[in-house]
């Protein structure tokens, strides 16, 4: 089954959204007259529809640290079983851990929560350093991703396959392109970026790269074409009131009612003095004494003597050094 929306649609609600949905799980129904898959799949109905409400705020899953595809049952999953959509994760213990395997075993997310509280308030010294080996571990993981779940995960979804990737509270769309995965860019922010549509999941830490809808890697929003800052209001008013203050300090030292100018006669006191300093300076570094330039040497170490300028001095010779 696939939702069809018209060309020219770009946004759809969520009400939209769960009446396809919906259609879609109705089209599940068994084509057998068996009367007890008809009666199961009436039961599944109805505790599907009590669960799509729920679609658009969250649902309640809990992850087992046994496999990518283990999860608690919950009336949620039933969702994801009439869809035939995986549901994963990547919150696995690793293997080489002996003392984490043994403190998390088979326990899911919840289970493991309260197996820490009643270990640390246990008297048997070997429990409550269990429960430590087991708290430590969700502290060490608390980005719910470990590498050995992301290698498992890795192996685990098929090529082409979207699938729904949970994480920290929140479901992804996620799909296995050339070895690699991906998970689709819902965020808000990256709404007018056209080119930013994947989001690759190779690390534990969050350091992804965005791809657009072939896969290519696509720059950073923000990073590309990005032109230069205006200029700041605060400091050409600031640089407009230095100038100022250097042409009032010049008409009192001229002895002159400040006043009595009007502006085009301070802006003009005000470059004269400037062209004063640069002409001060150009005559200082005139008068500079340089010091004497090297001779150049050609390849038999005889210098050149230096006859009159011309008025286009010749190129030197491509062989020669300067020392």
């Amino acid at each position: 089954f696939q939702v069809k929306l018209p060309p020219q649609k770009e946004v759809i609600t969520a009400e939209e959204l769960m009446a396809h949905l919906g259609d879609c799980i109705l089209s599940t129904q068994p084509r057998e007259p068996s009367e007890g898959l008809q009666l199961n799949f009436q039961q599944n109905i109805n505790d599907t529809m009590t669960v799509l409400p729920k679609l658009s705020t969250g649902l309640d899953v809990n992850v087992r640290f046994t496999g990518v595809s283990d999860f608690e049952y919950t009336p949620e999953c039933i969702v994801f079983d009439l869809l035939n959509v995986p549901l994963y994760h990547g919150w696995l213990v690793d293997p080489q851990s002996p003392e984490v395997v043994q403190a998390v075993g088979k326990l899911s997310y919840n289970q493991l929560v309260e197996k820490v509280i009643t270990c640390k308030q246990a008297s048997d010294s070997s429990l409550v350093s269990e429960g430590l080996v087991a708290e430590q571990f969700l502290e060490a993981t608390a980005s719910q991703l470990t590498y050995h779940g992301l290698c498992e995960l890795t192996a685990a979804v098929r090529e082409g396959e979207l699938s729904v990737f949970f994480r920290n509270n929140h479901f992804s769309t996620m799909i296995k392109h050339k070895g690699h995965l991906y998970l689709l860019v819902t965020d808000q922010g990256f709404l007018r970026e056209e080119r930013v549509v994947w989001e690759s999941l190779h690390t534990v830490d969050g350091d992804s790269c965005f791809c657009d809808t072939d896969f290519h890697l696509s720059h950073a929003p923000g990073k590309e074409g990005a032109a230069a800052a205006p200029p700041d209001p605060f400091l050409q008013q600031r640089q407009v009131d230095q100038d100022y203050m250097v042409a009032l300090s010049l008409q009192q030292q001229q002895g002159q009612d400040p006043s009595a100018l009007s502006d085009l006669e301070l802006a003009r006191r005000l470059q004269q003095e400037e062209y004063e300093h640069q002409h001060q300076d150009q005559h200082r570094h005139r008068h500079r004494q340089l010091p004497a330039q090297p001779p150049f040497l050609c390849p038999q170490g005889r210098a050149q003597p230096g006859g009159r300028e011309r008025r286009q001095r010749q190129k030197p010779d491509l062989d020669c050094a300067l020392l």
